[in-house]
């Protein structure tokens, strides 16, 4: 083989490895879908579309490594910078975030946090003074699970099995205003290792309304994380009974291990445009009764080291009985290198029931599409 030859197949190989990684396609408000940010097409088109989800150079789906968590980065992905448009919720609603692939792989919590932007809007702030207050947590919710070749059923499996999405509520009393959304995974297949561990953090822009008074008191992004968080430098493969989940506690009110279920997009959103304070009152009137939606974009193929699929985000399932895979359990962890996870048993998978015993979803009123 030629240097050439082998030069071009590696490349590839490090192309596929990358690109097994996804990304939130599109969120869901009251069954009214707006589009996240595409890093597969929107960096290559001269007038990509205006979204509420902040836009990334991080092409290759990749993630910020915990040297960087000093870095700007960290806040929004990698050069993350500010989304055009905005949705509005209703504090107390619930916000469905669909990712469009996700590599069985990567297990690890699931985290999300909201920031005020205040009177210059989140189109304009600048990030680095933004402070996140977390709202949602979910890390290890099965000790004794190995669904996918792993001991332990973290956040991450759930969302795999909640048709690669995952529902986060709103708190009731938050006060209106301007909000970004940060919502993370953090993949700890190799946080056995020195700089090991690796958060993959996507941001979009809320209007949020109501008559709430709380404003919760945030951290800046680049202080969320340190490299020796317990919850960083973690071995996954040494059958935990326990994770902490890193990052600051959660507020008052907000929401661990919340039970998850998915969202039907009913219709197609429009992102507002333009910065201004958020009005006070109830929400958006309820959408109509569900029509199809036109398939999302399409994910790159996966590569070995995940059996995972692409979703359409018009879907609805949520799941109420388990059925066990037989996947032989890893006695050492995985090679060091990237993202060169412990591999589980081949073929394709599809979403499947949680390994909860008891399943409940998110009651409240506007939400009207919960399966």
């Amino acid at each position: 083989m030629s240097f050439a030859t082998r030069t071009l197949a590696s490349a590839l190989a490090g192309a596929a490895t990358v690109a097994a990684h996804g990304f939130v396609t599109n969120v869901v408000i009251n069954g009214v879908s707006y589009s996240g940010y595409d890093v597969t097409s929107f960096p290559y088109q001269n007038e990509p579309p205006v979204v509420i989800g902040w836009s990334t150079t991080a092409t290759d789906t990749g993630f910020v490594a915990p040297d960087a968590y000093s870095s700007p980065d960290i806040i929004c992905h990698r050069d993350g910078e500010n989304a055009q448009g905005r949705a509005q919720v209703a504090a107390g609603d619930s916000v469905f975030l669909q990712w469009n692939t996700w590599p069985d792989s990567h297990h690890g919590p699931v985290i999300d946090y909201l920031a005020r932007c205040g009177d210059v809007g989140c189109e304009s702030v600048d990030k680095t003074s933004l402070e996140f207050f977390k709202i949602s947590e979910s890390g290890l919710l099965d000790s004794s699970g190995s669904d996918f070749g792993t001991p332990g059923f973290y956040a991450a499996d759930e969302l795999l099995n909640n048709n690669m999405g995952w529902m986060v509520r709103i708190p009731d009393d938050l006060a209106p205003g301007n909000y970004v959304l940060r919502h993370e995974i953090i993949a700890l297949h190799s946080a056995h290792e020195a700089n090991g561990a690796q958060n993959y953090p996507q941001c979009f822009n809320l209007e949020v309304t109501g008559s709430g008074t709380r404003q919760p008191e945030g951290v800046l992004g680049t202080e969320l994380y340190s490299a020796d968080d317990e919850g960083i430098a973690f071995n996954i493969y040494g059958k935990p009974e326990s994770y902490p989940i890193p990052g600051p506690p959660l507020v008052e009110g907000g929401a661990s291990d919340a039970p998850q279920a998915t969202s039907a997009s009913q219709q197609a959103g429009t992102a507002t445009q333009g910065s201004g304070s958020a009005p006070t009152g109830p929400a958006a009137p309820p959408a109509p009764e569900p029509t199809s939606g036109p398939e999302p974009t399409q994910a790159p193929e996966p590569t070995p080291t995940s059996d995972s699929g692409t979703n359409n985000p018009d879907d609805v399932s949520t799941s109420t009985s388990s059925q066990q895979p037989d996947l032989a359990k890893p006695t050492t962890p995985p090679a060091s290198g990237g993202c060169k996870g412990k591999k589980g048993k081949r073929g394709t998978r599809k979403p499947k029931a949680s390994r909860r015993s008891t399943r409940k979803v998110f009651t409240n009123e506007p939400l009207r599409r919960l399966a």
